[in-house]
């Protein structure tokens, strides 16, 4: 009994230090590799929900955030021509690029909780979160461009896709017992003509 409690102890105690240390300020740790793994653990299954989300409902209609329309409003302002259908990269991590996002970040000090936390973003919003198709975006980042692909309906692509695919699955098992059901009502039949 002791050992369990012990061991409770232990698992509960290193969460509670993994929690604590990924609440601190990234200026008070070099490149520990343990902090970069809980970080990107924590991102990707930030990504893998909102992933699912969008594929489960028209994105149109999601709210990310209680502040969605004060986002929404600043981004298109501060980045009107901005294309979000499928991002480069320059455009958000150049140092031009970074120049002008700091401030748009900065607004969102205060509103937006954790409005710095590192998060995955897809470059190309038609597919899914791939090596190839992510890059590392601050959250305030990753909810402005989301957000704007929700409203302008870029998103949908995923869900319907999604669905498509759902769609083709259920059809397919739909054939499999309609011939399943044949099968056995012929034997059935057989069955029943050979009584009589």
């Amino acid at each position: 009994m002791d050992t369990t409690s012990e061991s409770e102890e232990l698992v509960s105690g290193e969460v509670v230090s993994v929690a604590h240390a990924l609440s601190l300020p990234a200026e008070s740790y070099g490149n520990d590799p343990d902090i970069e793994m809980a970080w990107a653990i924590r991102a990707m299954q930030h990504a893998e929900v909102y992933y699912k989300l969008i594929s489960s409902v028209d994105p149109q209609f999601l709210k990310l955030t209680k502040v969605d329309d004060q986002i929404y409003s600043e981004f298109r302002g501060n980045f009107e021509k901005l294309r979000v259908d499928v991002l480069d990269p320059e455009e958000l991590k150049s140092e031009s690029a970074k120049e002008k996002w700091r401030p748009f970040c900065l607004k969102f000090e205060g509103i937006v909780e954790d409005y710095n936390y590192g998060t995955l973003l897809r470059l190309d919003c038609s597919q899914g979160y791939t090596e190839e198709n992510t890059i590392f975006a601050p959250r305030i980042q990753f909810f402005a461009i989301e957000i704007a692909r929700n409203r302008e309906g870029y998103n949908k692509a995923v869900s319907i896709s999604v669905q498509d695919k759902e769609g083709e699955k259920g059809a397919d098992n739909e054939e499999e017992e309609s011939e399943k059901g044949a099968d056995s009502g012929g034997e059935k039949e057989e069955g029943v003509n050979r009584e009589k």
